[in-house]
């Protein structure tokens, strides 16, 4: 699966203190999510599974995060979006199983500015919070400079060129990262790290 995620550069909220609307019209793939985003502190969390249901939801109050799949079944997650945005939603993450050079243009000309690609699968169920690891405060600088610029939609080829390192050690650095945060998969390091404050 291929994350989009749009970074408007406003605070990352505080942990335990920000709300989440997940807009996924998947069930197994939408109760994963949901099930991560109370895992790493979110404390409402709604659940719907197309773009009038999310629209009807929004309606009711602005939340800190909305989680949308790009192909909805009535329409475009993000398009809805980049609708939330302009009635004063903070932040958006774009879910998307393509990616194709066309589809993350589309995405960065509507607003959205990086991108990550995931190999999570939505069949493998979210650990519980037991078998995480050692959390953000155990990151050491340079992981959270690596952090930052996966963060930032780039490939470990640019994060070597960027820092002067190899492929070889950002991809140790990113092993390790993953083995103090629980979780291999890039968006979740990322969400993880975003959550804490440790990258913006």
């Amino acid at each position: 699966m291929t994350t989009v995620i749009e970074r408007p550069g406003v605070p990352v909220p505080r942990p335990g203190r920000f709300a989440a609307l997940v807009v996924v019209a998947t069930p197994a793939l939408r109760e994963a999510v949901a099930y991560t985003l109370r895992a790493l502190g979110a404390r409402h969390v709604l659940e719907v599974s197309t773009v009038a249901e999310a629209r009807v939801r929004a309606a009711a109050g602005v939340a800190d995060l909305c989680i949308a799949e790009a192909g909805l079944p009535d329409g475009s997650g993000i398009a809805l979006i980049r609708e939330l945005r302009t009635q004063g939603w903070v932040r958006g993450i774009v879910l998307t199983t393509s990616d194709d050079p066309y589809s993350v243009r589309a995405a960065i000309s509507a607003g959205v500015r990086s991108y990550l690609v995931s190999t999570a699968s939505a069949g493998v169920p979210a650990r519980p919070g037991d078998a995480r690891g050692e959390g953000v405060d155990s990151l050491s600088a340079r992981e959270i400079q690596v952090l930052q610029l996966v963060a930032d939609g780039k490939s470990n080829k640019d994060i070597g060129e960027e820092l002067g390192l190899s492929a070889l050690t950002v991809k140790s650095h990113l092993a390790r990262i993953a083995r103090k945060l629980g979780t291999g998969d890039r968006a979740e390091m990322v969400v993880t790290a975003m959550r804490a404050g440790a990258v913006s």
